[in-house]
């Protein structure tokens, strides 16, 4: 899906431990007037989780700070640095921030129905395959149970043919 770009906003990947909003803010600040710096924090350990975002004023500042940072080192890590895609909310089809979340309920709906099916589908070909092996293994058996017969008792059959000449 083609997300357009947010131009004065980067994402910046890769950031140490030690690297909080202040320190990034910093790290950008020379490229132009810098409006936010944000770094999302992991719910569990309220540590950042090695990413942020940093929005300039000015579309071009965020250019040349991208041109110049990505790849440069910080606290002995090397940064990753993108124009950052706009915000997704969790669940949402569309995943546009301004979208309410019950926005796609009906093509999930239709996707959990169409998975469904596809379960349902692919269950019964589970089933005709295994349908399928078992009369074609009882065939070879049938096949190779013909086949010791006939090689089993070559005496029996000597004396069977030996029996027809002579009668």
């Amino acid at each position: 899906m083609n997300q357009p770009v947010q131009k004065n906003t980067l994402y910046v990947g890769g950031l140490a431990e030690e690297v909080d909003e202040k320190i990034l803010h910093a790290a950008f600040v020379p490229f132009g007037e810098v409006k936010d710096v944000k770094t999302p924090l992991d719910q569990s350990t309220q540590k950042h989780r090695s990413f942020g975002f940093v929005t300039f004023l000015e579309r071009e500042d965020a250019a040349a700070a991208m041109d110049n940072m990505d790849g440069a080192e910080l606290f002995g890590r090397v940064l990753t640095v993108n124009y950052a895609f706009p915000e997704r909310i969790k669940g949402g089809e569309q995943g546009w921030a301004a979208q309410p979340i019950w926005a796609d309920a009906d093509t999930w709906f239709e996707r959990q129905q169409q998975e469904e099916e596809m379960q349902r589908l692919q269950a019964e070909q589970r089933a005709a395959m295994q349908v399928a092996e078992k009369l074609h293994r009882e065939k070879l058996a049938a096949e190779r149970e013909g086949e010791k017969e006939e090689e089993a008792d070559p005496m029996a059959a000597a004396e069977a043919q030996a029996l027809k000449q002579s009668s």
